[in-house]
């Protein structure tokens, strides 16, 4: 059985939201590697929190 719908909306929870942040950040950005890495493409991502905290990733390729 598959997982149920979710509604995509502001989370009001701000430790809940938090935590989705998280894990939704660590999830793109080694989705981005993967593509990187898979289709040796160039990939940059950049992510900013709330807070304006800036993550990001950016692939090279290796000659």
């Amino acid at each position: 059985m598959g997982r149920g719908k979710i509604v995509i909306r502001r989370i009001d929870n701000s430790t809940s939201r938090q935590v989705t942040f998280s894990k939704r950040r660590s999830g793109l950005l080694k989705k981005a590697k993967e593509l990187a890495i898979l289709c040796d493409a160039e990939v940059g991502v950049m992510v900013f929190s709330s807070t304006g905290k800036l993550y990001d990733f950016a692939s090279s390729r290796s000659f």
